[in-house]
């Protein structure tokens, strides 16, 4: 406790000397999570990046979440505790291959969920999360096709929503959501027969099928928070507990575990450390740079998505 006390108040003094902000994923750990200015998801902290006042944004989520803060703050310095935290998203789709693809289809809007790299945001017409995925398709002429990528389960689920036909979808997968097994499930309800199920949209279709709730970490919080139910099997990242146990401090939650391993955890979120993220308030790296071609053609589909309610 003494070593963790010492470093949260090296923070503290770092944050102060850098007019930082910091800014922490649900999926997070909870010591992080006590020391942020702000906790969210995607589309809430792409917002807090936008309307905070000083000079360092330290970012404790993955790299593409860094980057999107730095298009939509250039003058900022953007630091990530770990360069390595990335995403199973993100290397699904490269932006040659996006190039190539839109070559052979010219027509189709493209419509890249925040789980993409910048240069892949760049060449796309709209961005969303998995909170507005829907409304932003919706938002899309209805005789204009799409191609809706990296997230081939969340694209489903968006396609059934909308009814949307002409729409593609990439072939990517987030590596602990696509993981969730309808099996596992089944025996978490036999167990917990009075719980409610909570799902994440990356939750391939058959698990959503069992859900009560379907949405983004933010809303999946918020509908527990907000039931009468004492009981919850939550299907997304185990890190969102410390957000629901705050929330909801009588309330059960439980997590099961994926096909891989005994956990529901994202081996890239947990790469951060308090130890970390001190050394990237101190040293200011690893640091977010992007290239001012890169950032005005990216910041536009950025900008689309946020006018979108």
């Amino acid at each position: 406790m003494v070593a963790i006390q010492s470093i949260t108040d090296e923070i503290a003094e770092l944050k102060q000397a850098r007019r930082a902000v910091i800014l922490a994923h649900h999926y997070q750990e909870h010591e992080i999570q006590e020391l942020a200015d702000a906790v969210g998801d995607s589309l809430e902290l792409a917002r807090k990046a936008r309307d905070f006042e000083g000079d360092v944004i330290a970012f404790c989520g993955v790299w593409f979440m860094a980057e999107t803060a730095k298009v939509l703050n250039p003058e900022r310095t953007v630091v990530v505790p770990d360069r390595e935290a990335g995403c199973s998203l993100v290397e699904s789709c490269h932006v040659d291959q996006l190039k190539a693809w839109r070559r052979k289809n010219p027509d189709h809007v493209v419509v890249s969920y925040i789980n993409t790299s910048v240069e892949v945001k760049a060449e796309s017409e709209i961005l969303c999360t998995s909170r507005n995925a829907v409304k932003v398709v919706n938002s899309i002429p209805a005789d204009k096709p799409v191609l809706f990528l990296p997230d081939l389960n969340l694209g489903n689920y968006v396609r059934e929503q909308t009814g949307r036909q002409n729409m593609k979808i990439w072939q990517g997968a987030c590596i602990v959501h696509a993981t969730f097994a309808a099996r596992k499930l089944t025996q978490a309800r036999i167990k917990h027969p009075a719980a409610l199920v909570a799902a994440h949209p990356e939750c391939p279709g058959d698990v959503l099928a069992m859900a009560d709730f379907i949405g983004s970490t933010s809303a999946i919080i918020d509908w527990c928070g907000s039931q009468d139910a004492p009981e919850f099997i939550v299907m997304t990242e185990s890190g969102v507990r410390h957000s629901l146990e705050k929330l909801a401090p009588g309330k059960t939650f439980h997590f099961i575990p994926n096909e891989h391993c005994n956990c529901s955890e994202c081996p890239y979120m947990k790469r951060n450390t308090l130890e970390k993220l001190r050394d990237s308030l101190r040293d200011l790296r690893p640091r977010v740079e992007l290239s001012q071609d890169l950032i005005e053609r990216a910041r536009v589909p950025i900008e689309r998505m946020l006018a979108i309610r």
